[in-house]
């Protein structure tokens, strides 16, 4: 009786095998909806459109002309104008809030009720009660929420951060920003809650805690009530401080963080085409001699310009946002990162109101 013979495999089919084997898993395709769509939003629905692991199936906005040039540029996207269909669709996973601020909270929540994870724009709310159920509704409801806080997706802010983790600046003493500019002039909110959120988040994450007191003063100039610029300082619980200078009266645009330590200086200045970052070999160090006198030493060396990556900040925070929800983890702005800037607003605007006074957090 013939014995069989089990033939090995071809090297061919040997090395098909081997490699499906190795073959990374595709990233699955996260269907989504944006909500708002007027200047900014538009920019996220870009984005979020070419996006290689998004698949945005509506956009949804009451003005019926931003949805039919939507219609035009993408054409696969359903524009509505109410969010029910969004809602009701059980195949969207997650919704992008891009509407003016005192929505945002009603449609994240509506969104996380839902059971949809949800991106919604700086800040996440108006009132700190607000942003306190929508972090509970998230939890509830087992879904991510992140806020967009652009800039710290900024990968000059993203290197500016390893240094001070780093400890190559040495101890930072303080922080100041300046974002000032000559328009867009805004009716429905003043100059420190549409410029200052960008700021606060990145003077907190650079600092690793919230303020415990804040100061703010501002002026009305060319509308009754709506301050045109503001300058807010935080005080820290080890005595740092942090200073945020705001305009959109001013004849210069600037978008710039400085961050001062013992040993060395840096500054992040987003209006810079490529040289976004500079650090700054300066400090002042005292010395003593042995009868137990001192001076102060002013040092000043060599100015740096590291090659940063000019990847789009909104690229990144879009693609991050996508991250998080195909792995279920924690967005780097999450909700509770939402809430602490927040909060730093609700006491800025209520020192505001009273003329400067120091607002305990």
């Amino acid at each position: 009786m013939p014995v069989a013979v089990k033939k090995a495999p071809s090297r061919k089919r040997a090395a098909a095998v081997s490699s499906l084997a190795a073959a990374p898993s595709v990233p699955r395709t996260v269907r989504m909806a944006v909500i708002g769509c007027g200047d900014w939003g538009k920019n996220l629905v870009r984005e979020f459109y070419q996006q290689p692991n998004a698949e945005l199936v509506y956009c949804c906005d009451t003005h019926e002309d931003r949805l039919a040039s939507l219609r035009r540029a993408f054409p696969r996207i359903e524009g509505v104008a109410a969010l029910d269909p969004i809602l009701n669709d059980a195949s969207i996973e997650a919704v992008v809030v891009a509407t003016p601020a005192p929505t945002h909270a009603a449609l994240a929540e509506r969104a996380l009720a839902a059971g949809k994870h949800v991106f919604v724009e700086k800040p996440i709310a108006l009132a700190v009660a607000d942003a306190e159920r929508l972090i509970a509704a998230a939890r509830a409801a087992g879904r991510q929420l992140m806020v967009g806080h652009l800039l710290r997706y900024h990968p000059a802010f993203l290197q500016m951060k390893r240094m001070v983790e780093s400890g190559e600046l040495g101890s930072v003493h303080y922080i100041y920003t300046q974002r000032l500019n000559l328009g867009r002039i805004r009716k429905d909110e003043n100059a420190l809650w549409s410029l200052a959120p960008h700021d606060v988040s990145m003077i907190v994450e650079l600092f690793g805690c919230a303020p415990v007191r804040v100061t703010a003063r501002g002026a009305s100039f060319v509308q009754e009530k709506v301050e045109d610029v503001v300058f807010v300082t935080m005080e820290f619980p080890d005595g740092r401080i942090a200073h945020i200078h705001l305009s959109w009266l001013d004849p210069h645009k600037i978008r710039k963080i400085t961050v001062v330590g013992s040993q060395k200086m840096v500054t992040f200045d987003d209006m810079e085409p490529t040289e976004k970052l500079r650090i700054y070999d300066k400090g002042a160090v005292r010395d003593y001699d042995s009868y137990g006198g001192w001076w102060i030493t002013l040092r000043s060396g060599d100015i740096q310009i590291p090659r940063v990556d000019l990847t789009e900040p909104l690229k990144l925070e879009c693609q991050h946002f996508l991250d998080c929800v195909r792995r279920n983890e924690t967005p780097r702005s999450d909700g509770e990162d939402g809430l602490r800037v927040l909060r730093v607003l609700d006491a800025a605007q209520r020192s505001l109101e009273q003329g400067g006074a120091w607002v305990a957090l």
